[in-house]
This record gives C-alpha cells, sequence and structure tokens, in this order.
C-alpha cells in the first residue's frame, strides 16, 4: 500500500468453478470458436460483450476519440501501418496511414510510441508520438487525416526522445508532451515545434494529463536513485530495482505546477509501473500495472487518498495488469485488466470514499484503452482476435495481428456479475487451483499440490528459436501437419523426429508471444508484462527486456521461484544480454575447436563470456556458455554444457537457449537448423545416458514461432517432452502452451506459479505415465552438411562438413548450390542479411524484419525455386510483402 492511501478495496471473486480445471480446452485448436468463445493462444477464450469491429492493420498501441465523438484515431503496429483512423458512425476503418504501400496517407516510417495519439481540443490538428519527435497532421472536415509534418525532439546522445503522451493547453497553442527516453516533459510551440520549457520528472514518463494549472505525469520507472540505493539499468538510467528480481521498485507521479516555471515537479509515490492517467471531479486515478491497483488522488491535495485493488481472482495477486481507466457520468469506475482480456466494474462516489465492487465484463484479447462516447462504452483490444489476419490461405504466421475496437452500453449490475462468471471461465480462474500440500504423497512426475513429491529431481529447459510446428513437423503423417509448409523435415531435423517418435509427438501446442522479446518473457516470467507489450511499436527502449528493469514483474523469475523452494539452478545462455568474443572466435573457429573438444576432452580455445544484467540470474550462470549470437554452432554450446555436466552434475533446473534454428549466421538455414538439431540430440544423448536420467524430464520449446507459417496457427510450434516418464509413442492432440509447460515444471520442482496465468494453467499431467521407461536416446548423426552454404573460400580449416547419408524414404534436405538464374537475387539477400546484426557480439534476436527473414530462410530451403506461400514469385529483399513491417528495434 502506498503512502497516504485511507482506504482498500478489496476485490471478491465471482462464483467461478468449484473445483479446479484439469483440461480446459481439451484437443480445441486456436482460432476455434466454441460456446465458451474463441480459443486464443495465451490460453484463454474470448467472447466479448458488446460490438466487435476487427482491425486487420496489426495492433492496436493506443487510441483517442476525436473532440467531437465522431472517429478514433488508433495507433497500430505489426501491419505495416502507424494510424487507422475509424468512423464510428459507420464502425468502419477509414483511412490507413503508414509507409505501407497499401496505405491511403504515407509517412516515412511506422514507429509509434506507446501512449497517444492526441487530438487539439479543437480537432484540427492530430499528433502522433515517434521515435524522437511528432508526426503532425491536419485533420479534415470528414475526420481524415493530411499534410503529414514532423516536430522534431532532438536525441540526447545515444538517448531517443521516445516520445510518450503529448496533451495540449486550452487554447490550442502549447503542447506538452512525455520525453519517455529523456526522463523530462517538454513544452512546445504547437505553430512552430519549438521546445519552450522543459522539465525533469520521474524515470520514464509515460502518460500526462492537465488539470487546471497543472501537469501529471507517470512515471513508469519511478522516482530517481539515490547514491547508494540498489538499481537496475533501464534505457541507460539507473533505477531504482530489486537484486533479486530485477524489478522497479518504485512508481510515481510527477506534478508540474504551470503557475510556478522555475520550481521542480513535485512527486508522489503511487504503486508500482504507473502507466494510464485519467482526472475527473478532482480525482486523478493512476494505474499501476505491477501492483495490480489503481491510486486515487485528490488533486486538491496532490495526495493518494485510495488505493483500489485490480486483482479479481483470490489465487493469485499478479498479472492483470491494470492498463487503463475512465469514469463513467453515473458513477462507475471502469477499468481495464490487460493480460485478463476484462473490464472491472467498481461503483463510485468521490475520491474518498471506498468504492465497491460489482464484477467483470469480457473483452477481446488484451484491452489497452477505454472510454465513453455518447451512452457507451469503446473499448480498444491491443490483439483483437489474435494473430488471424488473413494474409495468405496457404497458413498463418504470428504477425498475422490483429486488434479490434468493442463498444457496449453499460449494463446493470445482474448482468455484470453473469459477465464476471464468464471471464472466470474463459480465464480458467478457479478455485484451488494452486495447492500446497504436505509433502507426504508417493511420488509421481506431476503432483496435484506444490511441496508434494515428485519423481522428476532434475528438470531441463532447452529454448530454442522461431519455428512452426509445419516447419519441423509438417512432414510426420501421424500429427495435423501440412508438408507443403515442412521447410526443415527429417532428413534436416532427424532427431527432432526420432525424440517425437519415441517420445511423443504434440500437435496442438503454442507459443504465445509474437516475437523473441515476448517469448522469452512467457517461458522466464510466464507472462509478457505490460511495458514490453505496450513497447511493441517502437522497441528503442528496449527489446530484449533482460537489461531493462521495466520488463520485469515483480513476482521474479522461474529462477528466483526455484530458488525460492530450495532448488538449485544453472543458467546457459537464457536471458543474457552480453557477450564477449575473443579474437579469431568466428563461427568456423569454433565448429573446429567443438571438434577437438569432443575428441580430446580439451576445454575451448576460444572462451566467450556471457552476462546478464540481473544479478540473480549472474549467480547461476554459466558464463562461458553464449548467448544469441548465430556465429556460434549450437554444438559448440553443447561441448560446454557437457564438460560443465561431467564435472558439477545438473542443477534441480537447468535452462538453456539454442539459437541456431534462429538462422542467418554464415552457413544456410538448413545447415544452422541441422546444427540445432544435433545440439540437442546429444544433449539428450548425454542425460539419457547418465545416473541422472532416472529422475530427469527435458522440454524442448521454441521461445517464438514467428519464423513460418502453420496451417493452423502461427502460434503452433514443435515441442518436446522426454522423460523416463514420460508418454511413449503417442500422438496428444491436446491444447498446450508454453504457460502449461512453465505450470508442469513448477509443480514438479514445487515452485509457486509468478503470476495468475500460470497459476490458472493446467499441468501437462497426461504428457507423462507413472511406469518409467528407462531406454535412453541416442542421437542421429546430422544428415545435412554443418558447412553447408558456405563457400569454398570460407571453408573451416578443420575441413567441410560430410554428413550421413539421407534417409531415401523422406524428402531430401535442401542443396546448398544456386540456380545460375537466381544468383543476383540470391547475392541480395547476401548483402541483405550482412546487415542484420545475426552473428557477433552485438548479436540480437529478430533484428531482421520477420518478413524478410521468412522469405530468405523459404528462399533457400527451397533451392532459390519457390515462391513464397501464397506469392506467384521470388522477390528481392526491398520488394517482400509485408517488408513495411518496422523491423528490428521497432518490432522484432
Amino acid at each position: 500500500m502506498t503512502a497516504g492511501t485511507t482506504a482498500v478495496a478489496v476485490v471478491a471473486a465471482g462464483t467461478g468453478v468449484a473445483v479446479a480445471k484439469t483440461d480446459m480446452f481439451g484437443t480445441e485448436q486456436v482460432g476455434q470458436v466454441t460456446e465458451k468463445g474463441q480459443v486464443v493462444s495465451s490460453d484463454q477464450y474470448i467472447n466479448p460483450i458488446g460490438e466487435r469491429l476487427v482491425i486487420n492493420n496489426g495492433k492496436i498501441m493506443s487510441s483517442e476519440v476525436s473532440p467531437d465523438g465522431k472517429h478514433v484515431a488508433a495507433s497500430i503496429t505489426d501491419g505495416g501501418m502507424a494510424l487507422a483512423i475509424v468512423d464510428l458512425s459507420t464502425w468502419k476503418v477509414q483511412q490507413l496511414i503508414g509507409n505501407n504501400a497499401a496505405a491511403n496517407l504515407r509517412i516515412p516510417g511506422n514507429d509509434i510510441g506507446q501512449e497517444g495519439p492526441t487530438y487539439s481540443p479543437d480537432g484540427s490538428q492530430l499528433w502522433l508520438g515517434q521515435t524522437d519527435g511528432y508526426r503532425k497532421f491536419t485533420v479534415n472536415p470528414d475526420g481524415s487525416l493530411a499534410n503529414p509534418t514532423f516536430v522534431s525532439i532532438p536525441a540526447d546522445g545515444a538517448k531517443h526522445a521516445l516520445a510518450a503522451e503529448p496533451v495540449f493547453s486550452a487554447d490550442g497553442s502549447t503542447v506538452y508532451a512525455a520525453v519517455n527516453g529523456q526522463n523530462r516533459v517538454v513544452a512546445i510551440n504547437a505553430a512552430t515545434g519549438a521546445i519552450t520549457q522543459s522539465w525533469a520528472v520521474g524515470n520514464a514518463p509515460r502518460d500526462l494529463v492537465k488539470v487546471g494549472d497543472k501537469l501529471y505525469v507517470s512515471n513508469e520507472g519511478g522516482r530517481p536513485a539515490l547514491p547508494g540505493e540498489p538499481t537496475i539499468n533501464s534505457y541507460g538510467t539507473q533505477v531504482l530495482a530489486s537484486q533479486v528480481t530485477a524489478a522497479t521498485t518504485s512508481g510515481t507521479v510527477s506534478v508540474i505546477n504551470l503557475n510556478a516555471p522555475g520550481a521542480p515537479p513535485a512527486s508522489i509515490d503511487v504503486g508500482l509501473h504507473p502507466t494510464a492517467l485519467y482526472a475527473k471531479d478532482g480525482a486523478l486515478f493512476v494505474t499501476n500495472t505491477a501492483t495490480n491497483d489503481v491510486s486515487v488522488i485528490d488533486t486538491a491535495k496532490d495526495k493518494v487518498v485510495q488505493t483500489i485493488a485490480t486483482q479479481p481472482w483470490p489465487e493469485a495477486s499478479v498479472g492483470y495488469e491494470p492498463d487503463a481507466v475512465t469514469l463513467t457520468d453515473d458513477g462507475h469506475l471502469l477499468v481495464t485488466l490487460g493480460r485478463a482480456n476484462a473490464v472491472a466494474v467498481y461503483k463510485y462516489t468521490s475520491a474518498q470514499e471506498p468504492v465497491s465492487y460489482i464484477g467483470l465484463l469480457p473483452t477481446d484479447y488484451f484491452p489497452a484503452e477505454i472510454t465513453t462516447v455518447g451512452d457507451e462504452v469503446l473499448v480498444s483490444n491491443t490483439r483483437g482476435i489474435d494473430a488471424l489476419r488473413p494474409t495468405t490461405a496457404a497458413g498463418h504466421g504470428t504477425h498475422d495481428t490483429t486488434s479490434s475496437l468493442q463498444r457496449f452500453k453499460l449494463p446493470g449490475d445482474r448482468e455484470i456479475r453473469n459477465g464476471t462468471d464468464a471471464v472466470f471461465e474463459q480465464n480458467a480462474w478457479t478455485k484451488s487451483s494452486v495447492r500446497v500440500g504436505e509433502g507426504n504423497k508417493k511420488p509421481v512426475p506431476v503432483p496435484n499440490r506444490l511441496g508434494e513429491p515428485s519423481t522428476i529431481k532434475h528438470v531441463f529447459l532447452i529454448v530454442k528459436e522461431n519455428r512452426t510446428y509445419d516447419q519441423v513437423y509438417g512432414d510426420i503423417p501421424e500429427g495435423n501437419g501440412d508438408p507443403a509448409l515442412a521447410q526443415y523435415g527429417e532428413n534436416v531435423t532427424p532427431n527432432q523426429h526420432a525424440l517425437a517418435k519415441q517420445f511423443g509427438l504434440y500437435d496442438n501446442t503454442y507459443d504465445i508471444g509474437t516475437n523473441s522479446a515476448e517469448g522469452h518473457n512467457w517461458l522466464m516470467q510466464a507472462d509478457n508484462p505490460e511495458y514490453t507489450e505496450s513497447s511493441a511499436g517502437e522497441y528503442l527502449r528496449s527489446y530484449d527486456t533482460e537489461d531493462d528493469a521495466l520488463g520485469h514483474q515483480r513476482t521474479g523469475f522461474i529462477w528466483t521461484g526455484a530458488q525460492a523452494a530450495g532448488k538449485t539452478v544453472r543458467n546457459f545462455g537464457e536471458f543474457q544480454q552480453f557477450l564477449t568474443k575473443p579474437a579469431g572466435a568466428s563461427w568456423q573457429n569454433l565448429y573446429c575447436d567443438t571438434k577437438n573438444m569432443a575428441s580430446t576432452g580439451a576445454k575451448t580455445a576460444y572462451p566467450l563470456i556471457s552476462s546478464s544484467p540481473i544479478p540473480s540470474l549472474n549467480d547461476v550462470s554459466v558464463p562461458g556458455f553464449p548467448k544469441f549470437d548465430t556465429s556460434v554452432p549450437d554444438i559448440y554450446r553443447n561441448e560446454i554444457w557437457k564438460q560443465d555436466f561431467e564435472k558439477n552434475g545438473p542443477a534441480n533446473l537447468n535452462m538453456f537457449w539454442l539459437s541456431s534454428d534462429h538462422t542467418g549466421g554464415p552457413p544456410n538455414g538448413a545447415a544452422q537448423v541441422a546444427d540445432n538439431d544435433l545440439a540437442v540430440g546429444k544433449m539428450v544423448d548425454t542425460i539419457s545416458h547418465s545416473k541422472y536420467w532416472k529422475d530427469s524430464a527435458i522440454f524442448v520449446v521454441e521461445d517464438d514461432s514467428q519464423a513460418g507459417l502453420d496451417h493452423v496457427d502461427g502460434h503452433r510450434a514443435p515441442i518436446q517432452i522426454i522423460s523416463p516418464y514420460a508418454q511413449r509413442g503417442v500422438v496428444d492432440n491436446r491444447y498446450y502452451t508454453q504457460i502449461t509447460m512453465i505450470r508442469t515444471i513448477e509443480q514438479m520442482l514445487g515452485i509457486h506459479p509468478m503470476n495468475q496465468k500460470d497459476s490458472a494453467a493446467s499441468p501437462m499431467t497426461a504428457a507423462f505415465t507413472t511406469t518409467p521407461d528407462f531406454t535412453p536416446f541416442t542421437y542421429l548423426p546430422n544428415r545435412t552438411s554443418l558447412t553447408a552454404g558456405l563457400s569454398a573460400a570460407n571453408l573451416p580449416s578443420c575441413g567441410a562438413d560430410v554428413p550421413a547419408a539421407q534417409n531415401p524414404a523422406v524428402a531430401p534436405a535442401p542443396k546448398a548450390a544456386v540456380p545460375a538464374d537466381k544468383q543476383e537475387l540470391a547475392a541480395k539477400w547476401d548483402t541483405w542479411k550482412s546487415q542484420q546484426k545475426l552473428a557477433g557480439p552485438e548479436a540480437r534476436a529478430d533484428f531482421a524484419n520477420p518478413a524478410q527473414m521468412n522469405h530468405f530462410d523459404w528462399y533457400q530451403a527451397h533451392e532459390w525455386s519457390k515462391p513464397y506461400p501464397g506469392e506467384d514469385q521470388l522477390y528481392a529483399p526491398e520488394n517482400v510483402p509485408g517488408a513495411a513491417i518496422p523491423a528490428t528495434e521497432n518490432d522484432g
């Protein structure tokens, strides 16, 4: 509770379901519509109240209604656009603005900030926050935009402006702007664009409102740290943060008195990670997404007078992510709960009088903005109906993102309570979902209660990169695959195919994130916190939240949970941010070094050093195991791990990041996927032939599945569950996700779930048996050359890799040769690849534009002879359809 709080509204549970569910979805698939709603990839159904408008142009980051109430301006990302203008009278998208050829109005870039766009008071202008300033538009009489110009806010060295929320003075002459990347608020002359004043505020200012002669700004990173206080980095600023969870420990609202221009802003302590601000009737409401509550500030006294809990389910106190708030004229306070796909409704009288909780109303996927238009409530949902934008009949990708607007008249209290039951059911919020046992039961693989004994003592979590189910397993006839989409079939991935045959094929499992920035969060935190969710329009402040305290939930990570449960942890590359490479550590030299280590037992000749900004992770990490870098072979990573394993044995929780199947390194795509496959096979071989096999479980999972198409859904991905206690030789069609996998690991090791998402998830109990089969796995040699794609001049000094014979009964691996008539095209792609930060110490997952990367991989995998699915020709990089999706630090 924050200082000054006088009342706390505790949210009671809905009626829910009497007992914990065990299998919510059965064999339903993402996109399927059931009586509970449509299945989405995040362990949820969606079935929103009211009327829905799906926007098939990407995700809504923020939105605002025009002053006349006739239009909505929505900033959008991941669909080649930056803005959509929606006509509320026709309930249709009227105009699209971006740098895509399909835009009605072209602008140079699609980057957008977390907040805005903002209309001027008279509705004649609209300002959109971008990287180093604002895109300023004229609003036509019909509501469309015209005449884009740019209002610059200069970068401060390496710190871009990262323009956040702008607000206008009453006469429209001045724009006050939160400059998120520079920890300040500025005043801008609306006519000339000149900055006339600047105020230093808290860390990462985001939303901004004007109340009388005062400006209030929410500071996501809280107050500036004092000397000696514990901090973690956030975009070059050390912010107050826990050294264990690496999450921020301060949240503030700065108050700027416009009548005292020389006075420093005042500061009000609120909850953690404050985002949205809304002012009405002498009260300022602040949504605190990390503490899951709303601070109510009396603007006459500038004090917090009430804190409203937004934690509807007693089983978990965090993970709902309140991110927008509004107050109706009849006294209903509405708060969007982004990660719960719901609006929480309260009865509100005044700032000082405690609110009373009424219930919940269901929304689409991740509601991010809420307002009223006349007698209707309008909600903007960031992810709409999930990644189901129609692009090609061949399949879906994770970047086929949608968003939606939703409008409804606020129902009566009884109907709201009925909506509460629906929200509980759609989120699987049940009683006794998290139960603690006494530890005296007979051991089983997946205990029903935390702390009860498991037959599993050692868990190995192997995280790979970016493949869909169809890309790898589409050629397996026993599963639900599409062989036309199988890029890396059995002759490229013989070990993954053998593991699926021996230990089970899972053909209905989903990765939740769109990209790596989200995917590793889902695996390490069982959530993609609001900060990362709302940063997708720019990704300049941070992409990988390993190095940004704002992206960390206050309940910690899977490894801190394991430590809290008294378990040991060993980390090999996961969530690492920094890499030091000695001279000579090229892919070729590391490849030869791997062969030498394997044959002689010698240590590496090229010691690499990885590290993390998170102290609790560094404490359990093996520094010589390199982070993401496609110029490091995964078989090298295997040898580094194997030496540690033979010396020290495993921990209870062992985490790995094997990144070669991302592709983009010196060898071609098939060679890198084969390298990854061989490394995984060898790791499983080592573990299963060791004394630890009898009580081990190995989970192999992609961080995300963004790098290709899948005929069911772009989020569907390959997984392996490998253990003496794993079901053998089955084809499992049950709906699983990364969250259910993490919950399974938690149950095995007695780790308390981290938030409401993994608390509600069903463990994968049916994937295990109580009767063990201790037959080990013997790895298969690679059938695709690991040096394929290297020119003769670039081969390793130890020679080209000579693979094992391919299986003639299955599709052959792609050849490395480029046809004569495609060599010019391939050369253009090689030039493109060299610019994508795929290798070296500065390598970053997903720097490359996803549409381009997927086309490049497809062309290589099909020997430069087959167009990408749904297209009729091969394209040069600059001509790839959809390539206007912001790349790198704009979007992964």
